[in-house]
Parts: C-alpha cells; sequence; structure tokens
C-alpha cells in the first residue's frame, strides 16, 4: 500500500506567519491557485474536519468521496492561535512554550504529546483500509506525527515539515518520496 500525506494549500494564516491551528481558515486565493488536479485520483481520499484541507482534496482529487477524520485536524494552540510569534515575542506564556522546546500544553490548548497521540489512534484504523492507496490531506502537524512516529529512518517531529500542498508518499513504514508543487 502506497500512503500519500498531504498538507493542505497555503491560506492567509499561512502567508501571514499565524498559529492557525484548529481556527477554520479556508485556502486564500493565492493557495487554491497554486494548486493543480493530481495525476491520480483515489476513490476516497481521508481529509481533515478543517475547510483548508477539504478545498485542497476537492481541488487535487475532484470527484473522490472524502471521508472526514475528526483526529486529523491541526494542533489545538489555544491561545496562540491566530497570533504571529512576532506579536508573541514578549508574551510570556509563549516563550515558556518555546523555551519548552514547542512540546508542553499551548495555554488553552493542546501539548504535543496529546495531539500526537489522537493523531496516531486515527492513523492506524486507517491502516486497516484495504487499498493501494491510502489518501489522506490534512496539516503539517498531522504530517509531522505521523511521519515522527512511523517512518523509518527517524528524523525528529520537526524534521518532517512540508510546505503548503506538500507532503510525503510512504511505502508501509517507509518514506519512498516527498511531494511538492
Amino acid at each position: 500500500m502506497l500512503i500519500y500525506l498531504i498538507r493542505h494549500g497555503a491560506t492567509r494564516y499561512n502567508e501571514e506567519h499565524r498559529y492557525q491551528g484548529i481556527t477554520d481558515v479556508p485556502l486564500s486565493p493565492a493557495g487554491r491557485t497554486a494548486l493543480k488536479r493530481a495525476d491520480f485520483c483515489p476513490e476516497t481520499v481521508y481529509v481533515s474536519p478543517l475547510s483548508r484541507a477539504r478545498e485542497t482534496a476537492a481541488i487535487l482529487f475532484p470527484g473522490a468521496k472524502q471521508i472526514v477524520i475528526p483526529d486529523f485536524r491541526e494542533m489545538d494552540f489555544g491561545i496562540f492561535e491566530g497570533r504571529t510569534a512576532a506579536e508573541m515575542e514578549r508574551d510570556p506564556a509563549c516563550r515558556a512554550w518555546v523555551e519548552g522546546g514547542c512540546t508542553g500544553r499551548c495555554p488553552g490548548g493542546e501539548s504535543l504529546a496529546e495531539f500526537s497521540g489522537r493523531v496516531w489512534a486515527a492513523f492506524t484504523k486507517l491502516l486497516e483500509v484495504r487499498t493501494e492507496r491510502l489518501v489522506i490531506v490534512a496539516h503539517g502537524g498531522v504530517q509531522m506525527a505521523i511521519l515522527d512516529r512511523y517512518a523509518r529512518p527517524h528524523r525528529d517531529y520537526f524534521d518532517w515539515h512540508a510546505p503548503c500542498g506538500g507532503g510525503f508518499v510512504l511505502e508501509g513504514q517507509k518514506v519512498i518520496g516527498e511531494v511538492h508543487d
């Protein structure tokens, strides 16, 4: 089985370098334009419930049935959502989170361990699906959590960052290539 992990296209928040997390920000006009129909179309695409992932899936795979996986929503950044790092550089809560390696609980949100745990549980269930191609359109954090846990050779969580509209293709638990616009 080939597993495609695709990050949503760009949003206004991406363009402004804002934490968006679970805030439902749609694709920007530039984000929509940058996406092109994929050269294959699976019957089914598994998507985050957030509109930016669903819009991306519709552009890349028109006609594919979308199955929403609620636990593939992005990490909940709590009070950091909608803000840029520059806006929060003097915020003690943000500084503590960053100095802790961005792994602790975001105030009003999730920790990296909580987020990763819910993503891993949802992904493990999907591995039971009998298909030649498993296609997931979600978020950068979802990709990073899955690859941090399952890809070999191992890389750290933040080393799996992909651009908007990009991602990774895996065979079993082995990364065989990266997807770029």
